[in-house]
């Protein structure tokens, strides 16, 4: 005999697994410090910096 399965709880269950997914992808997309992200856009700005200093005028 098959398993008595409680529909409303299994698409609750259904919803937290995806929000948690979700989750986890968001902390890795969005998850740096803003000390993390300062210090990339200073090396950005010297990169470019650097770059431009080394273009010949035309």
């Amino acid at each position: 005999m098959a398993d008595i399965v409680n529909l409303r709880r299994a698409r609750k269950q259904k919803a937290r697994s995806e929000k948690e997914v979700t989750a986890a992808e968001n902390r890795v997309r969005f998850g740096r410090t803003k000390a993390e992200r300062e210090r990339e856009e200073a090396q950005k700005t010297l990169a470019n910096k650097r770059i431009e200093a080394h273009k010949r005028d035309e």
